[in-house]
């Protein structure tokens, strides 16, 4: 009986990582959702706060971005927010915390690959960000009249730019932070902070020096490549420059976390 060709076995192979890994992936989600606290504060956090700024802006319009009203600014913000949220923040604290408690040193004892782990962990993160983006969406267009993008495609490549660059740069920023007690802290006021800057609460006038400010932060391109994508107001719904500027700090965030990851919980 002949042996099997080495192509037979590199496809058995990569079906079994591909197998371990949606296993990872169904136990990372199992773990997320039973936590319903956590788990409900993660994804309607966003959506809270959507109902809430829309409530308040009522009938209200911003002049210097076509007239358009408050809300229909609020939804795709809050669209990037949720992104931003999933895999910047709740990453990065997520995977502190498992590697100051020794789970991922533990983890990568199992038969699952590293990467494959990795892999499982940010499709979870991803996962969550779409929840997110859909409840937000059907949030805005039926319970505000918020009319959904107009370039479908323009919104799909900001999603995947934003959610690629965000898991980046939240992994790169776990392997800053120094123990788990200083994650939460560290991670969300850092967050919040340029939050503010960059226009999620209110939509910052082009020109003026806050936007100049903002222009060198990835939240402030990423919220603008969103809210491009709806055409609100008759612009390109393709926000090149701001995909640009975003692809270049996922590929920093990337280098960062290549060079600095740490599987071991950090001593001292």
């Amino acid at each position: 009986m002949s042996a099997p060709a080495p192509t037979t076995i590199a496809r058995f192979a990569g079906i079994s990582d591909v197998r371990l890994v949606l296993r990872q992936l169904r136990y990372e989600q199992l773990s997320f959702w039973l936590n319903p606290v956590g788990a409900i504060f993660t994804v309607v956090f966003s959506v809270v706060f959507l109902v809430m700024l829309g409530l308040s802006a009522g009938s209200s319009r911003v002049s210097y971005l076509g007239n358009i009203k408050l809300v229909q600014y609020y939804v795709p913000a809050f669209v990037a927010y949720g992104v931003m949220a999933a895999c910047f923040t709740t990453l990065s604290i997520s995977l502190v915390i498992r590697r100051e408690t020794g789970l991922l040193k533990r983890l990568r004892l199992s038969p699952l690959p590293t990467w494959g782990l990795l892999a499982a962990v940010v499709l979870s993160t991803v996962v969550i960000a779409l929840i997110q983006v859909v409840l937000l969406l059907a949030v805005g267009r039926w319970g505000f009249g918020v009319h959904l993008p107009s370039d479908p495609g323009a919104f799909v490549v900001a999603l995947l730019v934003g959610v690629s660059s965000f898991t980046a740069l939240g992994i790169a920023m776990s392997t800053i932070i120094p123990n788990q007690e200083s994650a939460g802290p560290l991670t969300s006021t850092l967050f919040f902070v340029l939050l503010f800057l960059s226009g999620l609460w209110f939509p910052i006038k082009s020109g003026s020096q806050l936007a100049h400010i903002s222009t060198w932060f990835p939240i402030r391109h990423f919220l603008k490549a969103v809210f491009a994508a709806f055409n609100a107001h008759g612009e390109s719904p393709w926000a090149w420059k701001d995909l640009l500027v975003l692809a270049i700090w996922g590929a920093a965030g990337a280098v960062v976390a290549l060079r600095r990851f740490q599987w071991a919980p950090r001593r001292g």
